[in-house]
């Protein structure tokens, strides 16, 4: 911990790990009636339930590393962005916040794409050809064997760029609008209290989280389904398509509403995975600063300074 109590790269990494695998072990079972949905490979709910825990040994796995990465990608570009545009001062209009939001979110979409699309192309092969491959480990060792890194561990990289850059702006720049509407709607009816509660917080960042993910998945959804199509396609170099190819031959054979098909299970899934996500992000970095953390959140820099003129420490 530092002297100032000032959120740094290590807690970022520690709270989004943290933060990350408790999404997966909410979130898989809707993702694998999503994957089944989108190829049409087998029923959604073919196997029992128990088959829908297929293929999370590899997300779980890497959920710590791909989330930490993310928030620690983000934090470190707003410190940057506030460094270098706002003087090192966190205060700032509606509409640069927003943009910085988008800006630093699509940075961490950038960079977490790199690694969890060979994550992802592993997850999907996994939930609807099982029988191919023994787990993770000899997907991996195979696809790279017979196909090589580029073409065959990172099939669908193109399409996951389009897919993460612009969500994650969108969904760090939804997050905090919606989180600020949120704060100033429990500042409103809690006039004598204006200091946030653990529950007021944490009630703020889960509605924003679930909103803000169930939007993004919304809007970049055809990303997702060309790219579970393309992850999961015969890897032999001369049967592989491009995103474009790809997207345009199921909407011709198919139809537009095609690229929505298990839009519904996804947003269902959405909520509570990204409900669950920043609340057990904030409180991990409570918990790294022993309760007094003053966090590079909008929920605490909103009250820090009237916190201090009342003498009390910021907890959230």
């Amino acid at each position: 911990m530092s002297d100032n109590n000032e959120v740094s790269i290590l807690h970022d990494l520690i709270a989004g790990g943290i933060a990350g695998s408790a999404s997966v072990v909410v979130g898989h079972p809707m993702d694998t009636i999503k994957v089944r949905m989108q190829t049409g490979t087998s029923s959604a709910l073919s196997g029992g339930f128990r088959s829908l825990f297929k293929g999370m040994a590899a997300p779980l796995s890497s959920a710590t590393a791909v989330n930490a990465i993310i928030f620690a990608s983000y934090g470190s570009s707003t410190r940057i962005w506030e460094d270098v545009f706002e003087n090192g001062n966190h205060s700032s209009t509606a509409e640069a916040s927003t943009l910085k939001a988008f800006t630093c979110g699509s940075i961490a979409g950038t960079v977490q794409a790199f690694i969890i699309c060979p994550m992802e192309h592993i997850k999907c092969r996994l939930q609807v050809q099982s029988q191919l491959y023994k787990g993770p480990t000899d997907a991996c060792t195979q696809i790279i064997k017979n196909h090589g890194l580029c073409r065959g561990l990172y099939r669908g990289m193109g399409v996951t760029l389009w897919r993460e850059t612009p969500a994650f702006g969108a969904y760090f720049a939804t997050y905090d609008s919606i989180k600020a509407r949120v704060e100033t709607i429990l500042e409103d009816k809690n006039d004598h209290h204006p200091i946030p509660t653990h529950g007021h917080a944490w009630a703020a960042s889960a509605l924003a989280g679930g909103i803000s993910g169930a939007f993004t998945w919304a809007i970049i959804y055809p990303f997702d389904v060309i790219k579970s199509r393309i992850q999961t396609s015969p890897l032999e170099r001369n049967l592989q398509k491009g995103m474009w190819t790809v997207g345009s031959d199921l909407v011709k054979k198919h139809g537009w509403q095609y690229m929505f098909r298990g839009l519904g299970v996804t947003l269902v899934r959405a909520f509570p995975v990204n409900a669950i996500i920043f609340p057990v992000y904030e409180f991990t970095l409570m918990q790294l600063g022993d309760g007094k953390l003053n966090m590079n959140l909008n929920f605490s820099n909103k009250y820090a300074e009237q916190s201090s003129k009342q003498g009390k420490t910021l907890e959230l």
